[in-house]
């Protein structure tokens, strides 16, 4: 059931708002950077690449500080300023926000509803918002970093088959493939502190901001 439940958080159908957004995917096939079908493989192996040197050592450091401390306070105030790119930024707290409303639905006698007043007068993002409600209803650091890269590839190739940038069979063989990946990705490295966050890509964070200029959009960012 522990297994069940994961899937369940992780599943596409959860109205997270994470569909709505492509993170620079949608600009990129727009200007002309995923011309073919290796391109985007190359785009998709840098969005997770960046998922782990930037969001795993904050993923890593909400597991392991203790909880309603200045230190949390922190990595929450940290995080906020380098969400750099603005409709991210408004993405990651609505995201966060949809996330701990469900979560505490679904476990209502965890104390979730608590988390929010821990960074009073701070913005709540998503990535400590779901490690630290993961950690609080009995998921490990493993599963969390396994989940969250799941949900990074799938909102991705759920967003290339919207756009027409590929076929849904060729899409879901692609997600398939790069479960593969995974291993080499989860097995790197990455700091327990959040304070050794670095950027990889930062080709992605310029189409994410070229994502404005398009002159018609199927998803926000």
């Amino acid at each position: 059931m522990h297994l069940a439940r994961l899937l369940h958080l992780t599943d596409s159908a959860l109205p997270t708002g994470s569909f709505a957004y492509s993170y620079g995917l949608e600009s990129s096939a727009t200007f002309g950077l995923l011309p073919d079908s290796g391109a985007l493989r190359n785009y998709l192996y840098s969005f997770l690449q960046q998922v782990v040197s930037l969001e795993f050592p904050f993923l890593n450091s909400c597991f392991y500080l203790p909880e309603n401390t200045q230190a949390l306070y922190d990595l929450a105030a940290e995080y906020d300023a380098q969400m750099l790119v603005p409709p991210l930024h408004r993405a990651s707290l609505v995201q966060a926000s949809n996330w701990l409303r469900l979560l505490v639905s679904f476990y209502p006698t965890a104390g979730l509803a608590e988390l929010s007043s821990w960074f009073a007068g701070l913005p709540l993002h998503f990535v400590p918002a779901f490690a630290l409600s993961l950690r609080r209803v009995g998921f490990g650091l493993d599963e969390a970093r396994t989940a969250y890269l799941h949900m990074a590839l799938r909102d991705q190739i759920s967003a290339a088959i919207r756009l027409g940038v590929l076929g849904p069979m060729e899409g879901h063989r692609l997600q398939h493939d790069f479960y593969a990946i995974f291993e080499e990705l989860l097995a790197a490295p990455t700091s327990v502190s959040y304070q050794e966050a670095t950027r990889s890509g930062f080709l992605l964070e310029v189409t994410q901001l070229f994502h404005e200029d398009i002159y018609s959009k199927l998803f926000q960012n």
